[in-house]
């Protein structure tokens, strides 16, 4: 991002501390120091050009002139100008955005001339006073938020609502609209058809702003959002054991449209699941029942794109692995709701309800703040442990899978998992063969260390005596151990 230049212009001798502590509230200032960067006289190294001549060419460069008027007026040349003057005449002629800041309440002190400076300024501008460094900061802080607002650098609005100022019109998919039209007249009745303009479909959406399209409509019906929005594309893994290792079986990077990116992640995680076909006995297609209800994984996907911060850099990430789905996005949890929360009805609160509501009408999702604890039935009614949900380097929605009791996994020299092998293995294996309870306690210790004897029995839903006899014989095959005592210490994964 290019970063706005600022000039401050002023006598430096009677207001070298406003000057000094401006440019250090700003550098230091998490927001503005985004945005923009100041020149100061005083900051350029030792040059043979005249000082006249470099000064005015700096206020030509910059984007904002901010004059802080005082009591003096500087020295005058031979035409009986002062620098002070000269900067404020070239910012007007170059049509420069100029704010101005009076010291004092009164300028009955000022030097005749500079009275005359502020007078004119007052004429074709509005002014600001102020009495010390501690009241200025305030005063540019607000002007240079307003410069940005006005410029749709920042909004005080949610992101998917803010226009994408680089796009236009044709930068949009007139088919991928009436596609929307159609779908979304068959899911939720909506009143257009499919023979109305794209402009007009874009209002009826709320997805244009200042004759710009919105971030969400370059998401939702882009040509290619990612030009836009390089992040907003979608990487999935499938790795054969219970973490991250090399090489990876299946890794895709998914581009597109929001509803596109959806169909896709969930295609890509649905092929790689186990699936029973039943018979043909109530219709003439034979149903299929993968491992993980489809819904719950599209629910999942849904949501991460949904309410993805969009200002990050992160993608949302898809990973399978053998004893779980984790589904991760750059974001958080909007304010009021806990993870605990999210377990019981609560508000719909989206991060990008503009999306939000173009994946309702064409019935990707309900706005009643009931998508996880769909996830949950769903998963219950499927005899799968109970999601989980977690904030660690952004949201995490864990589903977990039915483990295979005959999964046997191997390890190489650098003890990574190098693969997987299905009931009998042909040669030597380093690898320990687990049950599926066995392998359930594995994982969640991995996932959380600290976690306790009592919280694994309430999440497999056994007794505390059962999860012990497991642990016993996991400590005594050498797959797990536990540091420290038993209040404070942690258990350790050692497989």
């Amino acid at each position: 991002m290019i970063r706005r230049r600022v000039f401050i212009s002023s006598v430096q001798k009677e207001l070298a501390a406003e000057r000094v502590g401006l440019r250090d509230y700003i550098h230091a200032d998490p927001l503005l120091r985004r945005f923009f960067e100041l020149f100061l006289f005083e900051d350029l190294p030792a040059s043979d050009r005249s000082a006249d001549s470099m000064y005015l060419d700096e206020v030509r460069e910059c984007d904002i002139y901010l004059g802080l008027f005082a009591n003096q007026y500087g020295k005058e040349n031979s035409q009986g100008i002062s620098p002070t003057e000269h900067e404020f005449n070239c910012a007007t002629d170059s049509s420069k955005l100029r704010l101005i800041y009076v010291k004092g309440d009164s300028d009955r002190d000022k030097h005749p001339k500079m009275q005359a400076l502020i007078a004119r300024a007052g004429n074709e501008l509005i002014r600001r006073r102020f009495a010390d460094l501690n009241s200025l900061k305030p005063a540019v802080y607000a002007s240079l938020v307003d410069y940005l607002v006005g410029e749709h650098l920042v909004s005080s609005g949610p992101f998917d609502a803010s226009p994408c100022i680089k796009s236009t019109l044709d930068d949009l998919n007139a088919e991928a609209m009436r596609a929307f039209i159609r779908q979304a007249r068959n899911s939720r009745n909506f009143p257009l058809t499919d023979s109305t303009e794209p402009e007009s479909l874009l209002t009826h959406l709320n997805l244009l702003e200042a004759g710009y399209p919105t971030n969400a409509a370059v998401l939702l019906f882009g040509k290619n959002p990612q030009h836009f929005f390089p992040a907003s594309e979608i990487k999935c893994a499938h790795f054969h054991g219970t973490h991250v290792a090399k090489p990876i079986p299946s890794y895709q990077t998914y581009k597109g449209r929001v509803f596109t990116l959806v169909d896709q992640a969930i295609d890509f995680v649905m092929s790689k699941i186990a699936a029973r076909v039943g018979t043909r006995s109530k219709s003439a297609q034979a149903p299929v029942t993968y491992e993980i209800p489809r819904d719950a994984v599209a629910e999942a996907i849904v949501n991460a794109v949904a309410h993805r911060d969009y200002t990050s850099n992160g993608s949302v990430q898809v990973m399978l692995f053998s004893d779980r789905l984790e589904i991760t996005n750059p974001g958080e949890l909007p304010r009021g709701l806990t993870l605990e929360s999210l377990r019981h009805p609560h508000n719909s609160v989206p991060h990008n309800p503009l999306i939000a509501e173009s994946l309702y009408l064409t019935q990707y999702i309900e706005r009643m703040g009931t998508g996880t604890g769909d996830m949950i039935r769903l998963c219950q009614e499927a005899g799968l442990p109970e999601p989980e949900f977690s904030v660690r380097g952004g949201f995490v929605t864990t589903i977990w899978r039915e483990p295979n009791e005959n999964v046997v996994e191997t390890k190489g020299s650098s003890g990574n998992t190098e693969g997987k092998t299905e009931g009998k293995t042909e040669g030597k294996t380093e690898g320990k063969t687990i049950g599926k309870s066995a392998q359930k306690i594995v994982t969640l210790m991995r996932l959380n260390p600290q976690i306790t004897i009592s919280e694994i029995a309430m999440r497999l839903g056994v007794t505390e005596s059962a999860v012990e006899k497991q642990v016993r014989k996991l400590r005594e095959q050498e797959i797990i151990g536990r540091v420290g005592p038993a209040k404070g210490g942690h258990w350790e994964v050692l497989e």
